[in-house]
């Protein structure tokens, strides 16, 4: 499954890249991202704009203070 640490990405490039992960992706896959914060923002640009993004089946977790490990599921198709 894909996996991308996005701390080493500078921030403004972060979405961009991300959404280009995801959609090169096959459905049923899940796009790991791993943060320094809680990618908030990141889920609601994504269920807004992304159909493919089963948003029901997201998920995060804290494992340390500035590393967050976030779920992003694409949709079967």
């Amino acid at each position: 499954m894909p996996r991308l640490d996005v701390r080493e990405i500078p921030p403004v490039n972060r979405h961009s890249k991300i959404h280009e992960t995801f959609e090169s992706m096959d459905p049923g896959e899940t796009l790991t991202i791993v943060n320094d914060h809680e990618p908030k923002p990141l889920y609601y640009e994504m269920a807004a704009e992304v159909s493919a993004f089963d948003e029901e089946s997201y998920a995060v977790r804290q494992e340390q203070p500035e590393k967050f490990v976030a779920e992003f599921p694409k949709r079967d198709a």
